[in-house]
């Protein structure tokens, strides 16, 4: 089969690109579509080039591609795969789109539905300043715009296959459509499992608002005898820095080394946000460290939690100061119910190759089924009686 994969945009690499990455390796022969292209890290291509929409030669592209926003429906619908037997698209915005013909077989691997377009819109244009004024007025018209044809774009796919449950229900209720759920693979050989841990706490990650680590240092301010070290950079950082206290560690973006050996050597994992999945959750119990997580998204799903056989870890139910110190209460009574082996041996689950394994069998299956709905039945004319019934039918 000819096959064409289709990302949204190759700007930085993140979780998206490892699922990217993963799926080149399944189909080494296949062509890459996106939007733009101005990845630096090209590792995660394997050397493809990579066929690009116009969006790519607009002015300014490079920094402010998420401006052309409007015109990335069209530019998506622009790419030609006319020629292709298979299509599959890694989406979490527009590549899903695609156009595709009847004998052509798209599948979709959703990170998410455009997240800021639904049930995160009014967040969205909170945080961006936009919950009032003209400015405001034109961002909801726009985004109806991007729902109305986000919304028709899925009947385009002929599977969608979901990154984690949590993302299939939100399939299930933008789009009306059934899912597969397969998790994304994480890196989990690059981290090493450690069974000695030291009296603190650790949390990784881009400093923006949803990722509530804001929070997070609220609450270990307010508990002096814990330590807590923040590892990450982003717009939320002087905004944070100003909320620590002498337990609080904030030490900015860091290697992987330094990254890694927190990871190992930490209590346990901190994460206050509601993610689609969270790949970082999955990393720290690699490294064999348990997590205390907010009980929403997909944490749920890559946690075992306090109260079932091997548990790696325990939630909070809101995301508010109180409710962390009382899951930090609740973890450090409970602490010797989280192993290191278990940790890891559940992050296990989660790897690559497993990735790898399980969708090469899903397209499998997909493939095989299209075959078994490709044949058209031929039609055989009307006779005269039938044509003569027909007509009497009218006249009544």
């Amino acid at each position: 089969m000819k096959v064409a994969i289709v990302h949204d945009w190759l700007v930085v690499y993140g979780g998206a690109e490892r699922v990217l990455e993963q799926i080149i390796d399944c189909f080494p022969d296949a062509d890459l579509f996106s939007l733009v292209d101005f990845l630096e890290e090209r590792d995660c291509l394997r050397g493809k080039p990579v066929h690009t929409s116009f969006i790519q030669k607009l002015p300014f592209a490079k920094k402010h591609y998420r401006n052309y926003l409007p015109l990335m429906p069209i530019a998506i619908e622009q790419l030609d795969l006319s020629s292709y037997d298979l299509v599959i698209s890694s989406s979490y915005a527009v590549a899903k789109g695609v156009l595709t013909g009847p004998n052509q077989l798209h599948v979709s691997y959703v990170h998410s539905p455009i997240r800021y377009a639904w049930d995160l819109q009014h967040q969205y244009l909170k945080e961006s300043g936009l919950n009032r004024g003209l400015k405001s007025l034109c961002a909801r018209a726009l985004l109806h715009y991007i729902r109305n044809w986000d919304s028709r774009s899925a009947n385009g796919v002929d599977h969608l296959i979901a990154n984690s449950g949590f993302v299939g229900r939100r399939i299930n209720k933008v789009y009306r459509r059934d899912s597969t759920v397969l998790h994304p693979p994480v890196a989990i050989d690059r981290f090493q499992l450690c069974t000695q841990k030291e009296d603190f706490y650790v949390t990784a990650s881009r400093m923006v608002p949803y990722k509530r680590i804001d929070l997070i240092v609220r609450a270990f301010a307010q508990t002096p005898e814990r330590q807590l070290v923040v590892i990450g950079d982003g717009p939320e950082m002087k905004k944070i820095a100003a909320q620590g206290a002498p337990n609080v560690h904030i030490i900015g973006y860091q290697s992987f080394d330094v990254l890694h050996d927190h990871l190992q050597r930490a209590k346990g994992f901190v994460f206050a946000a509601e993610e689609d999945f969270g790949i970082s959750i999955v990393e720290a119990q690699a490294c064999g460290t348990p997590v205390i997580a907010y009980g929403r998204g997909g944490a749920l799903e890559s946690v075992r939690a306090l109260g079932i056989p091997k548990p790696t870890g325990l939630f909070f139910e809101e995301q508010t100061v109180e409710s962390v110190h009382d899951a930090l209460d609740r973890f450090e009574g409970s602490i010797e119910q989280f192993t290191p082996m278990n940790c890891r041996t559940n992050a296990e689950r989660f790897s690559a190759q497993h990735f790898r394994e399980s969708f090469k069998s899903l397209l499998d299956v997909f493939i095989e089924h299209s075959k078994q709905h490709d044949v058209t039945p031929a039609l055989i004319p009307p006779t005269a009686e039938q044509r003569r019934e027909d007509m009497l039918r009218l006249v009544r």
